[in-house]
């Protein structure tokens, strides 16, 4: 993951132009807050946010951002896969789920614990599903 980072960094401006919009569309079809955007992202700021939003070239791309990102199209790409039907995938993020890792609580709410770690365990549940353990 390091690894991928680092090359994404040294591509530049070009990253963010692509990377960014498909983030944002991912979020609009979740029905995600402006706030809940800027805890998967790790911002602080909302008026990053929207000058992300409007100009994404101008991001400044950092790991951390690289690793939220990649974390998120890897969920967003298991949602699609286990289930293929875009309204069962965009439910399954806000119903509770009664597996340990989510103590009964929905996905989404996980994942906006915060961290990049809770990303990482929401992917990595959703990648074992995938490949059926």
């Amino acid at each position: 993951m390091i690894a991928q980072a680092e090359q994404l960094l040294q591509r530049g401006p070009g990253v963010s132009r692509t990377l960014l919009p498909a983030i944002f569309a991912i979020f609009s079809q979740w029905h995600l807050t402006g706030a809940q955007q800027m805890t998967l992202l790790g911002l602080c700021n909302e008026k990053t946010l929207y000058n992300w939003k409007g100009q994404p070239e101008k991001a400044k791309l950092t790991r951390d951002l690289l690793e939220r990102t990649s974390y998120l199209l890897g969920i967003y790409k298991s949602l699609q896969i286990l289930l293929p039907d875009q309204a069962l995938a965009d439910q399954w993020l806000v119903t509770p789920n009664d597996n340990p890792l989510f103590n009964g609580r929905a996905p989404l709410d996980r994942l906006l614990a915060g961290q990049v770690m809770d990303l990482a365990v929401v992917r990595g549940f959703l990648d074992a599903q995938r490949s059926g353990w």
